[in-house]
């Protein structure tokens, strides 16, 4: 995957290798998606040291909305945007929020999961107590 950020260059999933990965398909127009930043950001302040990270993938088409919305929940993980909806089609995405962990190899671990759970993976995977 290779997307444009929000300042135009672009962000590839494979940079992210190394680190459990959290790919998060959502839209400034979705309310459920809107709702789960809070929980996201508490879990992405306590893991992202200990390696883990979002890759939030916006499906918004209008690239204004998308950047209001990233500013107004004070997302803090990187942000791409999928304008065309082609990644989130190869990934067969068809409802949102819709979230897959990866693990440090880039394997997919798990999909539709809660916070709790989530949590509870992450433990595992960054070799912490769960």
């Amino acid at each position: 995957i290779k997307l444009p950020t929000g300042k135009g260059d672009s962000l590839t999933l494979s940079s992210l290798k190394g680190k459990v990965v959290l790919i998060d398909f959502w839209a400034s127009w979705c309310g459920p998606c809107r709702r789960a930043v809070p929980g996201l950001r508490t879990i992405y302040d306590k893991y992202k040291s200990k390696g883990f990270e979002i890759y939030g993938i916006s499906l918004d088409t209008d690239k204004t909305d998308w950047n209001v919305a990233v500013r107004q929940d004070k997302v803090t993980w990187p942000q791409v945007i999928d304008v065309s909806g082609k990644i989130a089609g190869d990934w067969n995405v068809n409802y949102i929020p819709n979230v897959f962990l990866l693990n440090k190899e880039g394997k997919v671990i798990a999909t539709d999961f809660s916070h709790d759970q989530l949590e509870t993976l992450l433990k595992k995977e960054i070799g912490l107590k769960p």
